[in-house]
């Protein structure tokens, strides 16, 4: 089992910045992947980015490609988002996600919600105009 903790939402203004963190537990050992996806009200679920966790491999949506940067440090089993220039269209609840174990194919599937094994409870990010 791993757990998931998503944190540092909160409310900003159009055009500021938020670093949201998220921190697996459990059996972590050799996470292939995590990765960020966000769902604002009356709209579907879709991909933000995501981070191999034994290279330097970022993904990232069309929508947040140049604003948004995705990190990671492996010995503590956490990856970070860190949100540039933000719009109010990027208000939404992010929830992070766990691919646990290695994944052929990940690069043309990191973007689907059913890769990921486990999943964060979601943190509010409010951006306001």
């Amino acid at each position: 089992q791993v757990q998931v903790v998503e944190s540092g939402g909160g409310l900003v203004q159009a055009g500021g910045s938020l670093r949201l963190s998220c921190v697996a537990s459990g059996r972590t050992g050799n996470m292939y992947a995590m990765g960020w996806f966000r769902q604002a009200p009356g709209q579907e679920s879709e991909f933000v980015a995501a981070l191999r966790m034994s290279a330097s491999i970022t993904y990232y949506s069309d929508s947040v490609k140049g604003r948004f940067t995705v990190s990671r440090d492996t010995a503590k089993n956490t990856v970070y988002l860190q949100m540039n220039s933000l719009k109010p269209e990027d208000t939404a609840v992010y929830r992070c996600a766990v691919v646990r174990n290695y994944t052929p194919y990940y690069s043309s599937t990191y973007y689907r919600q059913s890769e990921y094994n486990y999943w964060g409870q979601g943190t509010q990010v409010t951006v306001s105009s």
